[in-house]
């Protein structure tokens, strides 16, 4: 499976440790296409149905729900982690995203 960039995947996030988010679930791919190719682990922030209108987290609408990308989460997992892949950002979706990204953890 090639893995790109703001594509959603299923992730098995578990085992976990206190309040990391578990179970497997959503997660859109935030690591660059360069790294997904050669590095065998990815960049991912999980998704969830969920949330409060927290300032991490971007509104998004997928298979017909409306869930909250959770970017205050974001990790690192291992690709034996990734189950299969559910489909990707809009464009709207990404700007957003990568604004949030800039905002949190830029400057």
């Amino acid at each position: 499976m090639e893995i790109k960039q703001y594509h959603i995947l299923l992730v098995n996030l578990d085992p976990t440790i206190g309040s990391e988010i578990k179970k497997t679930r959503p997660c859109v791919v935030v690591s660059p296409d360069e790294m997904n190719k050669f590095i065998r682990t990815v960049v991912i922030a999980p998704m969830t149905t969920t949330s409060k209108p927290y300032p991490t987290r971007v509104e998004v609408k997928h298979d017909n729900k409306i869930g909250w990308i959770v970017l205050d989460q974001i990790r690192t997992v291992d690709k034996k982690r990734i189950m299969k892949e559910l489909g990707k950002l809009t464009k709207a979706e990404i700007k957003e995203v990568k604004a949030i990204i800039k905002e949190t953890y830029v400057d």
